[in-house]
């Protein structure tokens, strides 16, 4: 479909939706398109984005295939997700890669465990990556401290500034004709819904993933990985106080802080990766776009990927297998951060825009709450 079609295509089913409306109570989508007498290209690109794919419409809609209207606004607005990423990202040629997950995700990771692999040998000898070491200041021993932290920094700055430049340029096309006062009393809310993935709820009882029985199964998901993340987050931010607070270099004991943070972040980082893994496998195809699929999967998968190696790192760091895999996990970690622009990542601070801008619209129809419809 051409993005003239999806637009016609979209435009559509909206207007079919303001005439019923049946699904007003399920997600903020539908109170944002009441009364709506045209759609813009950003209004499109807004509602996507503020759509969570519970599908609760498409189980409650009575004009789903095969009714000639053909209402089937999950995969519908899942395309239009797609293309809004590519449409405001930074630079403009790497909007190409989100056609092509899988293969865009493997050449830039695969350039980076290449560059990783070049350092690692240029830095040490086989014989001594094979060796076991596991004594202070052994991980750089196989790859110089700054190398590792400026290729790492330099990766992560490169992920940051595009995905800033580009959700800066989304804001701009959907932020709401409205005073500063409003969106400043939308902050709050707008971040309740962030945090909580309210919406993730289908109004109430849950996503409608599988099939017909609502599930809180993608949310509870989400917030497991989350969850892992931070802790392996925060198991970064532990170490570097120890390397350059207090002169302590990794590998650090089994049962030290950045160690134990890491491995219960990871462990629960790869329960979360499954859960999400599942359901893509097993929810209904016909209300889901192939290409979200695919990017859904590719970012998946290679999180896992990075998830495992750091595990491994850490559980074989005595063994004479350790510099190998600290070189794979290293270089999957450069390629992680290089990817990041380009995969389902940048779906988390486009919602985050639409649903300021939500949260916005529902503040100044309340101005003593800052909300609407709670």
């Amino acid at each position: 479909m051409s993005p003239d079609e999806l637009t016609a295509e979209a435009e559509r089913q909206f207007r079919i939706c303001t005439a019923c409306m049946y699904c007003d109570g399920l997600c903020p989508v539908f109170p944002a398109i009441d009364n709506q007498h045209r759609f813009e290209l950003s209004d499109l690109n807004y509602l996507s984005n503020l759509c969570h794919n519970c599908r609760g419409c498409w189980t409650a809609c009575q004009y789903t295939p095969p009714h000639p209207f053909a209402i089937n606004l999950p995969a519908t607005l899942a395309a239009v997700r797609q293309r809004s990423y590519a449409d405001y990202l930074w630079p403009a040629a790497l909007g190409h890669a989100f056609r092509r997950p899988f293969l865009s995700t493997a050449l830039m990771v695969g350039a980076a465990l290449l560059f990783t692999l070049a350092a690692v040998l240029l830095s040490t000898s086989p014989a001594a990556l094979l060796t076991a070491d596991a004594g202070a200041g052994a991980f750089y021993r196989v790859l110089p401290w700054p190398v590792m932290a400026g290729a790492a920094g330099a990766s992560l700055l490169w992920a940051v500034l595009c995905i800033a430049l580009a959700t800066l340029r989304y804001w701009r096309a959907i932020a709401p004709p409205l005073p500063a006062g409003a969106i400043l009393r939308a902050i709050r809310p707008a971040l309740r819904d962030i945090v909580t993935l309210r919406h993730l709820g289908g109004g109430g009882p849950g996503c409608n993933d599988v099939d017909d029985t609502p599930s809180h199964r993608r949310r509870i998901a989400h917030h497991v990985m989350v969850a892992g993340f931070i802790g392996t987050l925060l198991s970064t931010m532990v170490a570097a106080i120890y390397h350059h607070g207090f002169g302590w270099l990794a590998p650090y004991p089994l049962f030290s802080l950045p160690v134990m943070l890491g491995g219960v972040g990871g462990v629960a980082m790869l329960v979360g990766i499954g859960g999400l893994l599942t359901i893509e496998r097993r929810a209904d195809k016909q209300a889901s776009d192939p290409h979200e699929v695919q990017l859904n999967v590719a970012f998946l998968i290679l999180l896992a990927l990075v998830t495992l190696s750091g595990l491994a790192v850490l559980a074989l760091r005595d063994t004479a297998a350790m510099g190998g895999l600290l070189s794979l996990h290293l270089g999957l970690v450069f390629g992680f951060f290089l990817v990041l622009p380009v995969t389902k990542a940048i779906h988390a601070p486009f919602r985050a825009a639409a649903l300021l801008r939500a949260a916005a619209e529902a503040a100044a129809a309340n101005p003593s709450t800052g909300m609407r419809g709670d």
